[in-house]
């Protein structure tokens, strides 16, 4: 994923990018409110952290700038500012902004609402049909199919197994299942996942032989 962090206080811009790319991300730096607006109309991004007191133009006006722009305007941005009063948080929410977090900040919650906001956006960008197999999930009607018959998930089984099929071939942690479909505040142990899993494979059979444990980590849906 292709991160812009538009910070201008060096440490704090550098914490950020290497957390990072400790998951595997790839961020770019603008130290300014204008050069990150630059960089963010020439350059295809995933997601934006943006402080809200930049020189130049202030983090406002950069997501006022970007919205206004058809091609950054679906962008998700999360806001990272010291000002935590109310009226900030609810000027750069109403700007578009889709998160927003005080300074001082954990870096991993910080990842953890990236990874939350570029998820709602995937699912907003346009209904899919996933396969795999004879399974057949509609993520616009949260339908789910075998062999054509239909099978009844509860919402976090749909969620599980989208985002499952969505990273097929991939080593997913039980950490990483946990953050990304419960949520980074969600405060459950990691069995909730192998539960979650255990029944996926009993309502869906392909899942059985599909969807492999990677011991002591997690999980692996394997390419089909």
């Amino acid at each position: 994923m292709r991160i812009l962090v538009a910070e201008d206080d060096r440490d704090i811009a550098e914490l950020i990018s290497h957390y990072l790319r400790k998951t595997g991300w790839s961020p770019h730096v603008a130290g300014a409110g204008d050069e990150a607006l630059a960089y963010a109309r020439r350059h295809p991004l995933d997601a934006i952290v943006l402080d809200l007191m930049l020189p130049g133009m202030d983090g406002l006006e950069v997501c006022r700038a970007l919205r206004a722009d058809r091609t950054t305007a679906g962008v998700p941005i999360v806001m990272l500012t010291a000002r935590a009063e109310e009226q900030d948080r609810i000027r750069g929410l109403e700007l578009g902004a889709d998160d927003y977090l005080a300074k001082p900040f954990s870096p991993n919650e910080l990842v953890a609402r990236i990874r939350a906001v570029t998820r709602r956006a995937r699912r907003d960008a346009g209904a899919t049909v996933l396969h795999f197999g004879s399974i057949a999930v509609d993520t616009e009607r949260h339908t789910v199919t075998n062999a054509g018959r239909a099978v009844t998930l509860t919402a976090k089984e749909f969620l599980l197994l989208q985002y499952l099929l969505e990273h097929r071939g991939r080593v997913l942690s039980r950490d990483l299942l946990l953050g990304d479909v419960w949520g980074y505040s969600y405060t459950g142990g990691t069995r909730t996942v192998d539960v979650h899993v255990r029944r996926l494979r009993q309502k869906l059979p392909p899942l059985v032989t599909g969807l492999v444990t990677v011991k002591q980590f997690g999980y692996r849906l394997v390419d089909e």
